[in-house]
């Protein structure tokens, strides 16, 4: 007879065995249902039509509608023929049929539930609060202090939730590309830059963002060139996140990386200020990795950088460092072990307190660092990019105005340097005051 589908099915009458036809109609199979979490009816109708095909009328019985009277146990079996298995046998055989169509619809069903439970998992994952364990330190463990030894992990940002994956780290972790920008102002770049002063500061430091900004940093024209100055942070745990943003929105300076901002992890905050030059501001002709604890002569810097025989490529100066050997005390705040440096000497380098670079340099950098094993000394870790690179640190056209500390200051002096290591913010800001105003400093 004709269901309510349109299909065919057995009819098998309360009467008994006798109303069974002898040969039970073989039916074209029918593909299963678009939902597989289907009702009850549409799996019966399903492994009915199923069992009808291979001749098991009994088991077609049981999945018969709910209006037929009597049971299956008051049935007698119609002997086959072509079989003569024994009943019980053959009751086992249909049953465990079944129980195998039965597992197949339901494997069917959660296979496509799935896809819900990996979307659900892959956002918890992708919206974790970022301070609770994102704290990368590419030391290994027993050579870092305990509150650094948490491990930054990279999220993928996507706009399709089920595909959130965590991001591995590629070739050791302070290569910059592992990390994210997650402030940035890369349009400062379009007026074309002659010079970029990247300064590194802690997200707290802002006495010494403030410093900068009443004294060289504010110059953005400078001897007919663009200048401009901006600040490299991390993450740090104490940080107020709402007025790092208003300082940004105030002053467009800021640039943060997803990294924890220590001092152990200096190597990856140097790399990651190379990754911005090169992808987000390639036409500038100059650089200069800068502390936030300099005075810079910013004028005798572009003087010396306009001269004509200073080169627009490959080129790295400062205060030259060559012959340094390694530090191996563990007291001190510049050891590092044999095991992440060997050789009892590093590569000839310029200091980390301020160096200048052509800005050619800064994707070669990233490109070459990928075959070097970091370690926490990062102006040396520079020094073995060039090496890699072929390239040697060129001393200054004046060595002498790449100074370190001084006694105390003197306004000549200071008018003649390019950089000199100083003390409290305030500092910086007096001497500035002192060295603009009016008369001759000498």
């Amino acid at each position: 007879m004709a269901s309510e589908d349109g299909s065919t099915e057995l009819a098998v009458s309360p009467a008994g065995p006798a109303a069974v036809p002898d040969r039970v109609r073989t039916l074209p199979p029918r593909p299963l249902p678009v939902s597989a979490v289907g009702t009850w009816y549409a799996l019966k109708a399903e492994v009915g039509i199923f069992l009808s095909s291979l001749g098991s009328w009994r088991l077609l019985e049981l999945f018969s509608t709910e209006e037929q009277e009597g049971s299956l146990s008051d049935r007698q079996p119609i002997e086959n023929p072509c079989h003569q298995t024994k009943p019980l046998f053959r009751s086992w055989f249909q049953l465990l049929l079944l129980l195998c169509v039965v597992v197949f619809v339901l494997c069917y069903a959660l296979s496509n539930s799935s896809v819900s439970w990996q979307t659900h998992f892959a956002l918890q994952k992708h919206y974790k609060w970022p301070f609770n364990d994102k704290n990368k330190v590419y030391m290994s463990s027993h050579q870092v202090h305990p509150k650094h030894r948490h491990i930054l992990i990279e999220i993928q940002t996507t706009t399709e939730p089920s595909t959130v994956q965590p991001v591995k780290t590629q070739y050791h972790q302070a290569y910059p590309r592992n990390y994210n920008f997650i402030m940035d102002n890369k349009e400062v770049c379009k007026q074309n830059p002659f010079l970029v002063l990247m300064v590194p500061v802690a997200p707290n430091n802002v006495a010494a963002r403030d410093a900068i900004r009443k004294t060289w940093g504010k110059e953005s024209l400078v001897q007919g060139e663009v200048v401009i100055t901006l600040f490299m942070l991390g993450l740090s745990e104490g940080a107020d996140v709402d007025k790092l943003q208003q300082e940004n929105v105030q002053y467009h300076d800021l640039i943060q990386s997803d990294f924890m901002d220590t001092y152990l992890n200096l190597t990856i905050k140097t790399m990651v200020i190379m990754d911005w030059l090169a992808t987000r501001c390639p036409a500038a002709a100059y650089a200069m990795k800068v502390d936030s604890d300099m005075f810079l002569n910013i004028d005798n810097l572009v003087i010396m950088l306009q001269k004509p025989n200073i080169p627009k490529t490959n080129y790295l100066t400062g205060m030259v460092m060559t012959n340094r050997p390694v530090v191996r005390s563990k007291d001190s705040k510049w050891y590092v072990s044999e095991e992440l440096y060997p050789d009892p000497e590093y590569p000839t380098y310029t200091l980390g307190m301020g160096y200048v670079f052509s800005n050619d340099l800064p994707e070669k950098f990233v490109e070459v660092s990928k075959s070097i094993k970091p370690f926490n000394i990062e102006d040396a870790y520079i020094g073995m990019c060039m090496k890699k690179l072929g390239f040697t640190p060129t001393s200054p056209p004046d060595p002498s105005q790449f100074q370190a500390y001084n006694s105390k200051y003197n306004r000549c002096e200071f008018s003649k340097v390019i950089t000199f290591i100083l003390g409290p913010p305030q500092e910086l800001v007096d001497y500035w005051t002192d060295l603009k105003k009016p008369g001759p400093p000498c």
